[in-house]
C-alpha cells in the first residue's frame, strides 16, 4: 500500500511538471517572453508571503498559499484562460473541472480530495483566504503590466474601464491593495500604457 501510494504521488508530480509549458498573456517583467503558469504560482505565493500583512480580514497564511500553489494545475488540461477572453470564459468552468476531476484524481483519494478541496475554494471566493489568494492572483497580472508599460493590455486592446471591472474583486481580500491598484491603473492611463476608451474605429 505504501509503495502504491508513493508511486500514486510521484505520477501526481511529475504530471504537474507540464504547467511549466503553459504560456499565460502576461509578460515577464523584461517584456521578453510570457510567463508561465508555474512561474505565476510562484509569484503569487512569494506575494502572498510579503503582502499578507494588508489583508483586513485575520487569515490562515499557509492555507492561502496552499491554494495558490495548486490554484492553476488545471491548466494543463484546460490551458490558460485570459480574464478578459469573453468567449473562453464561457466554457473555462467546464473545461477546468474536468481537468481538476483527471489530474487530482492521479493522487491518493485522500490527497485529492484535500487537493480538490483547496481548487474549489479558490473558486467559490468564499472565504477570507479564498478572497485574499483571488486578490493576489489579480494584483500580480497588473504589475506586470505596469512594469512592462501596458504591453499584454495594448496587443489585446484592453481600457481602464475593462481592467477596473475585471480586477475589482481585489477589494474584497484586501481594501489596501484595491487603492494601491486604482493607482497604479491610473498612473499607467496618464503614462500612456493604457487607454481610457477604445479608440479603435
Amino acid at each position: 500500500m505504501t509503495e502504491e501510494r508513493l508511486a500514486r504521488q510521484i505520477e501526481f508530480l511529475m504530471e504537474i511538471d507540464r504547467l511549466k509549458t503553459v504560456f499565460r498573456r502576461s509578460y515577464i517583467t523584461d517584456a521578453s517572453r510570457r510567463e508561465n503558469s508555474a512561474e505565476h504560482s510562484w509569484h503569487v505565493v512569494v506575494t502572498t508571503m510579503l503582502l499578507a500583512e494588508h489583508c483586513q480580514e485575520e487569515i490562515d497564511q499557509f492555507h492561502v498559499l496552499k491554494m495558490l500553489l495548486i490554484h492553476d494545475i488545471v491548466e494543463i488540461d484546460a490551458g490558460d484562460t485570459g480574464v478578459y477572453d469573453s468567449v473562453g470564459n464561457l466554457d473555462k468552468g467546464d473545461r477546468e473541472k474536468r481537468a481538476a476531476e483527471r489530474i487530482f484524481s492521479l493522487l491518493p483519494s485522500s490527497q485529492a480530495r484535500e487537493v480538490r478541496e483547496l481548487w474549489e475554494e479558490f473558486e467559490e471566493r468564499k472565504t477570507p483566504e479564498a478572497k485574499f489568494a483571488r486578490a493576489i492572483d489579480r494584483l500580480m497580472p497588473l504589475l506586470l503590466n505596469y512594469y512592462t508599460q501596458g504591453k499584454t493590455w495594448q496587443e489585446d486592446g484592453i481600457t481602464r474601464r475593462q481592467v477596473l471591472e475585471v480586477n475589482q474583486i481585489i477589494q474584497e481580500g484586501s481594501p489596501e491593495l484595491w487603492q494601491f491598484a486604482i493607482k497604479m491603473i491610473d498612473e499607467c492611463v496618464a503614462r500612456g500604457y493604457l487607454p481610457e476608451t477604445n479608440t479603435s474605429t
